[in-house]
């Protein structure tokens, strides 16, 4: 039986499965009676990806069926420090689960660094999971913090998603809030207006600021932006786009609905 190779967001773990993507999706979001339950996301690892970090030939040889046909669920590799030990040339697609089983594939796009005068909000997602605010575009947000640090946080890989703010992104003190779902508009809010949006005549002092320092990696899909970045090194960043509200609608109805419930 094939073994796939999982690197999974949450949490940040290297899993070698029987299971194709859309099973082990289900699985460990809804896993069995002693694991707990949620969204789940994960990279498809190229099989022939090694590094001596990880014992892989030992989990593949491990991750085998039971004696009645059953697939192996999960062969755990490691837990700590994957992300930086995974150069982006080895993910593949990445894939989102729902809490209830339902999971949507998205294939890398094409990455166009573009600077702006707006704010943005990002979940970082591996290796640490902080909620931060920022006047940075991505690309040059994740430079900030891996290659080029601003400060003397920095971390060797980083994957985040970006969410939506709305009319904040331009406006944090009257803008409108409208949809957005986040339980702590208020400290929102003020973040958001310590940054200020950035322009070319006035450069801001200050460029991103923390919301929160461990935020739950549990937040609804329909708030995401453009898309995951993953990024391992100066110039190995990778972009995920998400999918529009309308083509999920349209093209991948059973999983939109399960999203939102």
């Amino acid at each position: 039986m094939t073994v796939h190779l999982y690197f999974s967001l949450i949490p940040e773990a290297l899993i070698a499965s029987n299971l194709p993507p859309e099973k082990f999706g289900q699985y460990y979001s809804t896993g069995s009676g002693y694991k707990s339950k949620g969204q789940s996301l994960f990279f498809e690892i190229d099989p022939a990806f090694r590094n001596d970090y990880f014992e892989i030939e030992t989990a593949i040889e491990r991750c085998v069926p039971a004696a009645d046909g059953t697939p192996k669920h999960s062969v755990y590799i490691s837990v700590y420090r994957v992300l930086e030990h995974l150069p982006v040339s080895a993910l593949g697609k990445l894939y989102l689960t729902t809490a209830y089983g339902h999971t949507l594939g998205l294939d890398r796009g094409v990455l166009t660094p573009k600077r702006d005068s707006i704010l943005h909000l990002y979940q970082d997602l591996s290796p640490t999971n902080s909620l931060v605010v920022s006047n940075l575009d991505p690309v040059t947000f994740y430079e900030s913090v891996t290659v080029n640090p601003t400060k003397f946080i920095r971390f060797p890989a980083l994957c985040f998603v970006e969410l939506e703010l709305d009319e904040l992104a331009t406006d944090p003190e009257n803008g409108q809030a409208n949809n957005l779902p986040y339980s702590f508009m208020h400290h929102l809010r003020e973040a958001l207006m310590v940054l200020k949006p950035r322009t070319d005549d006035k450069p801001s002092t200050k460029d991103s600021k923390m919301v929160h320092r461990v935020h739950s990696l549990e937040f609804p899909y329909r708030m995401i932006k453009k898309g995951f970045y993953v990024g391992n090194g100066a110039s190995d960043l990778a972009f995920y786009p998400m999918l529009s509200h309308s083509v999920l609608r349209d093209n991948h109805n059973q999983w939109w609905r399960s999203a939102n419930i």
